[in-house]
This record gives C-alpha cells, sequence and structure tokens, in this order.
C-alpha cells in the first residue's frame, strides 16, 4: 500500500524538505529563506513539460551548476501532469529517505501571487507541510531583499510584445525597478504577469557562481528566450572550473 510521507510516526525520523526549482529568482530567494529559517533542503525538483516548451526551461545542465554550486542534488523529470508528477516524484524519495531514518516533510515554492490552490492540494495529498516563504511580498521587496541578500540574476525570457531583445541577459540591479516603470508601469517588477523569466547566477546559498559566455535570441512563440550555448563555472576566489 502507498504511503504518503509525513504520515505513521513510529517512522517519522528527521524531517527534510524538497523545493521547487526553475533556476529563477522567485524559487532561489525562497529556498534562501526557508534555509535562513532552518529548514533542511534535501532536493531541488525541477519539472520540464512534455507537451511544450516553456519559458522556464534552462538548459539542464544550468540548472545542474546551480545545484552542485549548492551541493544539494537536483532531480529534474518530465510531465504530462505537474501535479501527479510532483507527487510520484516526492513519494518515491520519501520511501528511500525513510530507509536512511528521515522523511520529506516539507515542500517550498516560489510563488508569490499564483498557484497556491495546487501548492495546498499536491501538499495536503502529500500529508507534507507547504512552505511558500514569499508568498503574497510585493514585487519591488522581492527584487530589494534578492539584491540586499547579494543574488545575481539575469533575464533569459521576454515577452516580445513589451521587452526588447536588449533585454535578455540584462542582470537585476538596482536600477532594474526604475527603468522598467520608465519603460511601462503596467510590467510586474518579478515579471509576475509572465512579462519575464529569470536565471539565478550567484548568491549567498551558492559555493560557485554562473558566467554566461556565449547566447544567443531566439523565438519560442510571444517569447524571447536567450539560448545560453556556453557558460562558465567560476569559484568565489576566480578560478574558473
Amino acid at each position: 500500500m502507498r504511503r504518503d510521507p509525513g504520515k505513521e510516526a513510529d517512522l517519522a525520523g528527521e524531517a527534510i524538505a524538497v523545493a521547487s526549482w526553475t533556476g529563477g529568482k522567485d524559487g532561489c530567494l525562497a529556498a534562501y529563506r526557508a534555509m535562513e529559517a532552518g529548514v533542511k533542503v534535501g532536493y531541488l525538483l525541477s519539472f520540464w513539460n512534455r507537451g511544450r516548451e516553456g519559458a522556464h526551461e534552462v538548459k539542464a545542465a544550468l540548472l545542474a551548476a546551480q545545484a552542485e554550486s549548492m551541493g544539494l542534488p537536483l532531480i529534474r523529470t518530465g510531465f504530462f501532469s505537474y501535479e501527479e508528477e510532483f507527487k510520484r516524484i516526492v513519494r518515491q524519495l520519501d520511501e528511500a529517505e525513510r530507509g536512511r531514518g528521515r522523511r520529506i516533510g516539507t515542500a517550498i515554492f516560489g510563488h508569490i501571487k499564483t498557484h497556491d490552490a495546487l501548492v495546498l492540494r499536491i501538499s495536503a495529498d502529500l500529508g507534507i507541510e507547504p512552505m511558500m516563504p514569499i508568498w503574497m511580498m510585493d514585487s519591488e521587496e522581492v527584487i530589494g531583499e534578492l539584491l540586499a541578500s547579494g543574488f545575481e540574476a539575469a533575464i533569459v525570457a521576454v515577452r516580445s510584445d513589451l521587452l526588447g531583445d536588449e533585454w535578455l541577459g540584462r542582470r537585476i540591479d538596482g536600477s532594474f525597478v526604475s527603468e522598467l516603470k520608465a519603460l511601462d508601469p503596467s510590467i510586474d517588477p518579478c515579471g509576475e504577469n509572465g512579462e519575464f523569466h529569470t536565471l539565478v547566477l550567484d548568491g549567498p546559498i551558492f559555493e560557485n557562481s554562473l558566467r554566461i559566455e556565449e547566447a544567443e535570441a531566439v523565438s519560442r512563440g510571444m517569447l524571447r528566450f536567450l539560448d545560453i550555448k556556453e557558460f562558465a563555472v567560476e569559484e568565489k576566489g576566480g578560478r574558473v572550473r
């Protein structure tokens, strides 16, 4: 019989967390906040849609480099139903962890204003705690905290009807929000309405930083996407690995 995480108290063990991971700023900041609160993250979970190519789907090698820099295993899998695949993977990981005296007790998500019903349903079905550390934060505050915490992120996808190719590869910095507002005040500073998507290159939870060395802009429907051909992994001291 299938056993859900969080149940069967006699097998409780140490609780660890999984973090939903796209490589972008929101999920990264959420994971960082959870770690700062004492949550032990055991796995990064990355999913790609088997039915279509999506804006969040940066190359697996980049996600793997992020995970390695964080010292965490990355579980990457395709789905036809995100909800069912997420639950399948967590149940599988929980089964393995119970053999080590641990269990999956929490799932961390970087959502700000959407998908809360999905998160709550998945977590309830699994019997684990949902954690959304940046839920309902003001978008400008998210950007401010991201920068204050020492994260570096670059835009890797834009809606072509809102932002031009010059924004691809653009770093999020102190003038980012004001420049967006000057261009179009309706654009959410976090891209919460799908205006843009990001890739985190460095931060306090990374042992190494990523550096984009060669990339080109390509089209994906209404999106222009930065196809990163080559990147380097650089130790914090400056040596390229």
